[in-house]
């Protein structure tokens, strides 16, 4: 008797928080599956993860490696490497033709640590935050773990999957909101907004007091049109960038926010506390990065290539119905005509076809069962051979 109770004291102080019972996220789950496979000699296209194939620019690692060689890497300010924040500041200004105030600028370990860091300094527990769905999963998933409740609203195909004000005012009317999230490109579908339906939507948050964040990682990578940045439009939105993706530095956990004023000495307090500051040698790789242009963009030039091959070969392979692709490396495809579980098809296109994508599930807990989410981030001859193994596989390939 006494071992049993002993056992269920024991039990109950290993036991998790309720905060941290969150759904994994799928795409890490997929790749982990994918490297199983690899283990044992099999060869996969990676369409799962959102990661370019392409390594640091060449700047960045050239400066890391200075830095190194020089000697202590050690702590920064909390809010970042000042030159570094000067830096952003004069990439608004060259890409966006904004002056910007290089004070509101906060260095963050990529768009992750920003996310959480603007949730704590936004939100209460309990507040309503509302996301899009189709959208990116750890938004919802860390707004959980913080105490926070995520209000999902659909986006349709009339609207181009992007959030307009007046379905956001109707889901403020129905349930009160403190905030609102956004991504353009969006993740997963690659859909962007324009400048005016960005400017409806931040408008209509404004005049019912809804707190705004934008997420503009994907800023650089866009094909439709040239992406408009929140800060342009607001002093009082908070804008959060990355160097993972348009600068191919995933793995260095980089990014960065801009931070309406009265927001960044509790954002630094947060950060001193939470991280004391970022990677020293990844911020100067960053600061390095922005002399990297002409490599980047060549890389661009090549998504643009492996967007093409894909809208073309898709449909031949017996994927004929896909979102628009206006920016960032995604395609996110509709399956319904072979199956009603996404989670199920990516699982046996993995293990029968060795290609790796994300199931629709992951971005979309309502619909998401009618789609996959392709990354093509990686070679050309990737894309290639990922259409030739589909193809094959659903049986309209040789």
């Amino acid at each position: 008797m006494r071992e049993a109770t002993l056992r269920d004291r024991i039990a109950k102080l290993l036991a998790a928080s309720d905060r941290s019972n969150v759904p994994p996220f799928m795409v890490m789950d997929v790749m982990s599956a994918a490297e199983q496979i690899e283990a044992v000699g099999g060869h996969v296209i990676h369409m799962e993860v959102g990661q370019p194939a392409a390594p640091a620019p060449r700047t960045a690692i050239a400066a890391a490696r200075a830095a190194l060689e020089g000697g202590r890497i050690d702590y920064t300010s909390a809010l970042g490497i000042p030159s570094l924040r000067e830096r952003i500041a004069k990439h608004y200004r060259e890409r966006y033709g904004l002056a910007l105030d290089a004070g509101r600028i906060v260095v963050t370990t990529g768009s992750s640590g920003a996310f959480i860091l603007a949730f704590l300094a936004m939100f209460e527990p309990g507040d309503k935050v509302a996301v899009t769905v189709p959208g990116y999963p750890p938004y919802r998933h860390i707004l959980t773990a913080l105490g926070c409740e995520p209000v999902l609203i659909e986006t349709s195909g009339q609207t181009r999957h992007a959030l307009t004000g007046e379905a956001l005012l109707a889901a403020h009317r129905n349930s009160p909101l403190k905030g609102v999230l956004v991504g353009s490109p969006a993740n997963p579908t690659g859909t962007m907004m324009s400048r005016e339906a960005l400017t409806d939507l931040m408008t209509a948050a404004q005049s019912a007091g809804i707190r705004f964040i934008s997420d503009e990682i994907y800023h650089g990578l866009d094909y439709a049109f040239p992406a408009v940045t929140a800060a342009e439009l607001s002093e009082h939105a908070l804008v959060i960038n990355s160097f993972s993706k348009y600068f191919c530095m995933t793995g260095w956990r980089i990014g960065w926010m801009v931070v309406p004023q009265p927001l960044v000495r509790p954002i630094e307090r947060l950060q001193q506390n939470l991280a004391i500051s970022v990677p020293t040698l990844s911020q100067i790789a960053a600061e390095a990065a922005f002399d990297s242009r002409e490599e980047m963009d060549a890389i661009k030039r090549g998504y643009v290539e492996n967007r093409r091959v894909l809208i073309e070969g898709l449909p031949k392979a017996g994927l004929s119905k896909f979102l628009p692709a206006d920016g960032a490396f995604y395609l996110y495809a509709d399956v319904s005509d072979f199956t009603c579980d996404s989670f199920a098809f990516a699982k046996q296109m993995l293990e029968q076809a060795h290609v790796a994508a994300t199931p629709g599930v992951d971005f979309d807990p309502l619909h998401g069962k009618s789609f996959i989410r392709f990354c093509y981030a990686r070679s050309l001859d990737d894309m290639r051979e990922a259409i030739a193994r589909i193809a094959r596989w659903l049986g309209a390939g040789p």
